[in-house]
């Protein structure tokens, strides 16, 4: 799970990815393309060949100006205009977005692709839609003006951050299709996946899928009579349905929880790749981006060997898996890894504030 902190400016991924839609499953990676023809074709997800994740850090100064310059075929970027917990509401996420997209990929014929980073398990009270009190302390009840989607603190200690039943029809509303979430002078948007459209993004990178496999979630699952992870696909699945009314081309990639394909086949029918966190090298400090340990942490053979067994099914059904390996000085060796599986890696540091400084090698 990547999370950014509220009040900085994240970046919204970039990926390219082919999506099947209700009229038919194209294979992955060639998704018909509905865009404006003039601004140049973005590669096929299946054709990117490096990518970059940032979701800190973007009102800094330059920030923009290295994304736009750098070589990178795909990025993955936050929508910051969303985070109401300061300035950020103002950026201009939609000039940004149209900005990297007249940028060149790296082989200086494609345009960028560029992904929206979007957190569809888990309640965050810096967002637009949080209108209720924020005011809680750990161990106490939540408050009263709380709804009841919210049912647990993160449990990886994320201030400000809950996960949420997410197939409670408020939920889906407010990620999806914005009925009854009201209007607002300062947006034009009415559900978090309406404003990543009009925004500009090619796609959504969809971050606490893994949220079905929470024991607060799984037991109110259970006591609701729902399944959690038929209801995690079926969440992703109509998020797929609703953009691709819209736009044909736009794009859906899963972060994490590889064994929902497992668990539930047709979520593979919904998503145009994957990504996966920390296969080698993880980090344990999310804020300092010059803390040592925000990279190189090896990760647990067992946990490793678990991940490419899971993540060789998608392969096998033709699903771009890409690699986000949270390595410095071991970057060169998670390169080689990652691309000896036939991944797409990029190997950064768990704040995700800036580029890498370890780029991938041509």
């Amino acid at each position: 799970m990547s999370k950014r902190r509220p009040g900085a400016l994240a970046l919204v991924l970039i990926l390219s990815v082919g999506v099947c839609v209700p009229a038919g499953c194209e294979s992955h990676g060639q998704k018909p393309d509905a865009r404006d023809q003039s601004r140049g074709q973005p590669p096929s997800i299946g054709e990117v060949r490096t990518w970059a994740y940032q979701l800190q850090g973007l009102d800094e100064p330059g920030a923009v100006e290295a994304l736009e310059t750098s070589s990178y075929d795909m990025l993955v970027l936050e929508p910051t205009c969303t985070d109401w917990s300061g300035g950020s509401r103002d950026f201009d996420t939609a000039g940004m977005v149209e900005r990297l997209k007249r940028s060149p990929a790296g082989d200086g014929i494609h345009r960028k692709l560029v992904l929206a980073y979007l957190d569809i398990g888990e309640a965050e009270d810096w967002r637009w839609y949080w209108t209720w009190s924020k005011e809680w302390e750990t161990g106490e009840p939540f408050p009263n003006d709380w709804p009841g989607f919210i049912l647990a603190p993160d449990p990886d200690g994320w201030e400000g951050n809950y996960p949420v039943a997410y197939w409670d029809p408020t939920w889906k509303d407010i990620m999806v299709y914005g009925k009854g979430t009201g209007s607002h002078p300062d947006r034009e948007y009415r559900s978090a996946l309406d404003e990543v459209m009009k925004h500009g993004f090619d796609g959504v990178y969809l971050d606490w899928v893994e949220a079905y496999e929470d024991p607060d979630v799984a037991r109110t699952a259970a006591e609701q009579g729902v399944d959690a992870a038929e209801e995690m696909a079926r969440l992703i699945g109509e998020i797929n349905d609703y953009a691709a009314r819209t736009d044909p081309a736009f794009l859906v990639v899963q972060q994490n929880a590889a064994a929902l394909a497992e668990d539930r086949p047709e979520t593979l029918r919904y998503i145009d790749a994957i990504a996966q966190e920390a296969i080698w090298y993880d980090g344990t400090a999310f804020d300092n981006w010059d803390d040592p340990r925000g990279a190189d942490v090896r990760q647990d053979p067992d946990l490793t060997a678990y991940y490419l067994e899971l993540l060789s099914s998608y392969k096998r059904q033709g699903i771009p898996v890409f690699d986000c390996e949270y390595a410095d000085g071991e970057a060169e060796r998670a390169y080689a890894l990652s691309r000896e599986e036939g991944f797409v890696p990029y190997c950064t540091r768990r704040p995700l504030s800036r580029l890498t400084g370890t780029p991938p090698p041509r």
